[in-house]
This record gives structure tokens, sequence and C-alpha cells, in this order.
């Protein structure tokens, strides 16, 4: 179905003047397929509310791809691009601020400024108050500035209760996170010394491959084969020290080297000499 673009913005009738609070304008948009904006940069704050369709939002070097229900906020002096969908062009509103108390309020709110998207497509209450808003300026009644900034505070209201959410289950993912990494490190832990591989490891503790090694990376900043190869070659090292009974063959076997020129190789990389240099180093203390 083709969507016929539109547009249409209304301002407030009053002056702007020195204020904790001020709605500057309020409007909506049936984008063109690809509408750019940007870069560029606001002396004031923006936030878009995305109804439907599809687009790119890119500020601080990210981009975010967002849809019906995802809202993005533009910061003053920020500079920040944005572009509509070539088959789906979103269609949007948006509500523009300003006063001194503007930056502490939508900091209030939860907002990351690094972070500038929120999600919050549960939200019914979000669109409902950016049409309020441009109603109360379209009116152009004496009590348009305060019903529109009465709005706004609500508004913000509504995103510090969705970006609340967000953390909150941010927070519980992240546990959850956690809990399977450590399973996985007790599981290194403990098999270190056998002909393991990650495959094993991940089809033991239940999970997909490719997202165990995401989620083990993300919480150790290694990757499970490093693990696995640093717990080996330290177990070694240990070895070397306090058995000198044992063979530099038999130590790399015990550890899980089944090929003792490989475990010799990767004892120089970890420690910058062979595992036979480093048993006389430590004799020689």
């Amino acid at each position: 179905m083709v969507k016929t673009p539109s547009y249409f913005v209304v301002s407030n009738p009053l002056p702007a003047g020195p204020a904790a609070l001020t709605v500057l304008f309020a409007g909506e948009s049936q984008t063109k397929p690809e509408h750019r904006l940007g870069p560029k940069v606001y002396d004031y704050y923006l936030i878009h509310y995305v109804i439907s369709g599809r687009g790119l939002f890119s500020s601080h070097g990210e981009e975010y791809a967002l849809g019906a229900g995802d809202s993005f906020v533009i910061e003053p002096e920020q500079l920040i691009s944005y572009v509509s969908d070539a088959d789906d062009p979103w269609h949007y509103c948006w509500i523009a601020f300003t006063g001194e108390q503007a930056a502490a309020l939508l900091a209030s709110t939860g907002f990351d400024p690094l972070a500038p998207v929120v999600h919050t497509t549960r939200n019914r209450h979000i669109p409902v108050l950016f049409r309020h808003i441009q109603r109360a300026l379209k009116l152009r009644r004496p009590n348009a500035q305060l019903q529109a900034t009465g709005y706004l505070t609500l508004l913000l209201g509504e995103y510090c209760e969705s970006l609340s959410s967000q953390t909150t289950a941010r927070a519980a993912l992240d546990a959850e996170g956690d809990a399977i990494v450590q399973q996985a490190i007790h599981y290194l832990s403990t098999q270190y010394a056998e002909p393991i591989t990650i495959e094993m490891m991940a089809d033991s503790l239940g999970y997909n491959r490719a997202y165990l090694s995401r989620l083990f990376k993300k919480h150790t900043k290694v990757t499970p084969v490093t693990f696995l190869l640093r717990l080996r070659i330290d177990k070694a090292r240990l070895l070397l020290r306090e058995r000198t009974e044992l063979t530099i063959e038999q130590i790399a076997s015990s550890v899980g080297f089944y090929d003792p020129l490989y475990f010799s190789k990767q004892f120089r990389r970890w420690y910058g000499v062979s595992p036979t240099e480093y048993r006389r180093e430590m004799e020689a203390l």
C-alpha cells in the first residue's frame, strides 16, 4: 500500500521567554521513502515517536534501526541524522522544547544521552500525549503553554516508566547471562584436562554454541577457546614448578594438551619461554 506523504507542524502561540520548561512546537509527518534530515544540530530538545514504518537514526557514531513504538531523543548541539526506510517510510510525530529545567527533567526519566533511543511499543499513552500537545497548541488559547507543558511533563513521566521497565529487564537478562557464564566457567575449570571442545560444552549445558560464545565473551572479555587455553597453560605452569618428577609430555597430557609440540608453542606464546626453559628458571631460584 502506497502511503501519501503528509506534514504539519503547529507552534506555540506565545512568545518563548525565560521559563523552566517551554514547548516550542509539535508536528507529525508521513515521510517520503528515504526522507533524510542531517547531519545537523539543533539548539533545542526534540523527541520523535514512530507511529508506523521504519527508519534509521544516527547519533554519537551509532546507528539505530527503529520502527513503530520506538522513540528517539535529540539533544541541543548534538550532531544527528535520520532517514526513513525506502520501502516502509516511517510516520512519526515530534515535540520540540527548551527551558532551564529541560535537561534536568529529561535526565530524571533515566534517559541515556549516549543511547538516545527508547522502546515504548506497549505504552499506549505516549502517542495520545503527543496528540494532546498538538491540539493544545493548535487551539491557540491563552492556556496553550500551560496545557502543552503539562502534557509534556506527563509524557516524560511515561518515558520514565518505560525506561525503568527496560532497565529492570536488562538487569534480569544480565543476571541470567552471568549465571550461564558461571556454568561455562565451572565446566571448563573442571573438565580442562579432558579432550573437550566448545561444542561439547555447549551441548552439555544445553545452549547454542554461538549464543554461549557471545555471552561468554561479553561477560569475560575473552572467548571460551582463549579462556580454556589460558586455563590449561596456567595449570601446566603450576605443575612445572611443583611436580618436577613429571616430564614435559606428561604435564602437557595432564592439562589437556595431547601434542607436546603444540603445548610448547602455546606456552612460549603466553610466557615468552619454552616449558623446559621455564622449569630451569624456577629451579635456579
